[in-house]
């Protein structure tokens, strides 16, 4: 993603770079310039919103995973404040080492569980990303735009400029 970001800058800078060459052509045709919201083309589209759906689904099943794990840490705990001045030093040793041990394991299956959506986040945007990638190369050829970058990558951009709906409505479409 980075790497495309610094394409997409690097070509607008040799856009920019390159004006006065294109100023003898540019007088005898407009170029056309567009700029498109990557991000809100993807959650603004059937398949986007499909997918961040079903990432929502599953981080509500990995959330549903680890809440026992947490109930009980919750219950240790305030069993440990009511009875902390009755239990012998031992007894609270061990309900110490038993948190801690749930801790532990609360804390690895987190991490198991946000690498596997990682995985999952990554396997239903990457074509996504590809599918919209090309939808913006078509929209570019076909409507002659001679650059297109990406919103995040430019300071200033005019509104007339964003194609953004466009991109999403033959997104859609394909």
């Amino acid at each position: 993603m980075k790497a495309t970001k610094y394409l997409l800058i690097l070509s607008a800078v040799l856009a920019a770079s390159a004006a006065p060459f294109w100023s003898a052509s540019a007088s005898a045709q407009q170029i056309k310039i567009g700029v498109v919201d990557t991000q809100q083309a993807l959650t603004s589209s059937n398949a986007g919103k499909s997918a961040i759906e079903e990432m929502k689904r599953k981080q509500r099943e990995a959330q549903a995973q680890i809440s026992p794990l947490t109930e009980q840490i919750k219950k240790l705990q305030e069993e440990y404040q009511s009875k902390r001045f009755v239990l012998s030093e031992e007894a609270l040793r061990d309900m110490q080492s038993k948190m801690l041990e749930l801790r532990n394991t609360l804390e690895a299956r987190s991490q198991e569980l946000r690498g596997k959506l990682e995985i999952d986040e990554n396997r239903l945007m990457a074509p996504l990303q590809e599918k919209l990638r090309k939808t913006i190369e078509a929209i570019g050829k076909e409507q002659g735009f001679a650059l297109i970058i990406a919103r995040g990558s430019a300071i200033y951009t005019r509104e007339t400029l964003d194609i953004t709906d466009l991109v999403v409505a033959r997104f859609n479409k394909s």
